[in-house]
């Protein structure tokens, strides 16, 4: 069984954590092996005092379902402390939140996709510690789909906001603990950061290797599965289609009105998309997008996850309702998204403008892959000087 960071820490609690006053930065899934919350068993430690929650989006317990639904700040009902809302009025803490804080510790589940946002609040928090002088440490978790490959665009830096802040690929292979070294050397160099490492984690390995339960990190993850798809998938997020939200397997499934499902079918089979199979699956959203509309659509089943690319994949998909949709049909939605009220969703949730250019102009397909590929091994090499885990 994988030994996480925070079971590390409790296995050798640090003595410059003893006699201190602690903020954690967690969530739903931030438990112990015995589903245990890190706040609670923190609540109960004689050696150190827990000070001050905060928590990212969708809430420390993920009571808030889509993006752009913020939550408040609030006193904790059981520990009587402050609950503090890194989604809302603030994203950074700020020097009253930090003050009387010690250290600050942070527990997050990451999904292995550079526009979830969780490691960008992480960024966050660690300059406003920077400025505060305040110590972090960072209780790593696995990638949960470090088997996959690293895909997409590298983030560059023009297209930097609150879903993409270091230049990093879309699906990354990185822990939470490995992007924060990767800030901490090319951002936040002043950052006091001590990664708790796991111990018996492999990169090229699963979630459900782990031994490790599984507690959805934010509501439209709840399953691994969904987990593998959403590098890709979440780029729908930003277009006129439908990426499974308001049903009970999202971004799983897409679909539209507007598709063609045979017309569609028969373009993605010719195409030979490699480590998966789409099988033709209409459904209704109770929310979101075509709430209450049949939409025409398709289920992503992987087949084979060390083939499997899921950023590539997303493009094909797109570029094939492109091809067997009436024209102009398939849209790309307009800022504001996630805070940016000036660049293109896609653009920032895809790292650049290419993606979206190439569809536009109905360029190569394999040329704007073969692109990623050249950005990747730079990354590479930068990365294995920071590189924790082996394969």
């Amino acid at each position: 069984m994988v030994i996480t960071g925070l079971e590390s820490l409790l296995n050798k609690f640090p003595a410059r954590l003893k006699g201190k006053s602690i903020g954690i930065l967690c969530h739903a899934s931030s438990i112990t092996k015995n589903y245990e919350h890190i706040s609670e068993i923190f609540f109960r430690r004689l050696d150190c005092r827990l000070a001050a929650l905060f928590g990212p989006q969708h809430g420390i317990h993920g009571q808030t379902q889509d993006n752009m639904i913020e939550w408040q700040s609030q006193k904790h009902p059981v520990f009587n402390i402050p609950l503090y809302s890194l989604y809302g009025n603030y994203r950074k803490p700020s020097i009253e939140m930090l003050n009387g804080l010690d250290a600050f510790v942070i527990d997050l589940q990451d999904v292995g996709a550079r526009l979830y946002t969780y490691i960008w609040t992480v960024k966050l928090c660690m300059e406003a510690c920077a400025e505060s002088g305040i110590p972090v440490w960072l209780l790593d978790r696995p990638n949960p789909i470090g088997k996959l490959p690293f895909d997409g665009p590298v983030l560059k830096k023009e297209f930097f906001t609150f879903v993409g802040g270091a230049s990093i690929p879309l699906c990354h292979r990185m822990t939470l603990g490995e992007m924060a070294l990767w800030i901490k050397d090319k951002y936040i160099q002043n950052c006091e950061l001590n990664v708790v490492w796991m111990k018996d984690w492999k990169r090229n390995s699963l979630y459900s290797e782990t031994g490790l339960p599984w507690v959805l990190p934010s509501p439209n993850i709840p399953t691994l599965q969904t987990a593998l798809v959403y590098p890709g998938n979440v780029l729908i997020e930003a277009l006129n289609l439908s990426e499974g939200r308001g049903t009970t397997i999202p971004f799983e499934l897409f679909g539209a009105p507007f598709i063609n499902p045979e017309k569609l079918k028969k373009n993605l089979d010719e195409r030979q998309i490699r480590g998966c199979i789409f099988r033709s699956h209409d459904y209704i959203p109770t929310f979101h997008k075509f709430r209450d509309e049949l939409c025409f659509g398709f289920q992503v089943h992987i087949t084979d996850v060390s083939d499997f690319k899921p950023v590539a994949t997303t493009l094909e998909i797109l570029d094939a309702i492109i091809e067997t949709s009436e024209p102009d049909a398939l849209k790309f939605k307009l800022p504001p998204y996630e805070y940016e009220y000036r660049l293109m969703p896609f653009d920032i949730l895809s790292g650049d403008s290419g993606m979206r250019e190439t569809l536009l102009s109905r360029k190569n397909i394999p040329a704007e892959i073969e692109r990623w590929s050249y950005e990747i091994e730079e990354f590479k090499k930068e990365f294995s000087k920071i590189s924790y885990y082996h394969e």
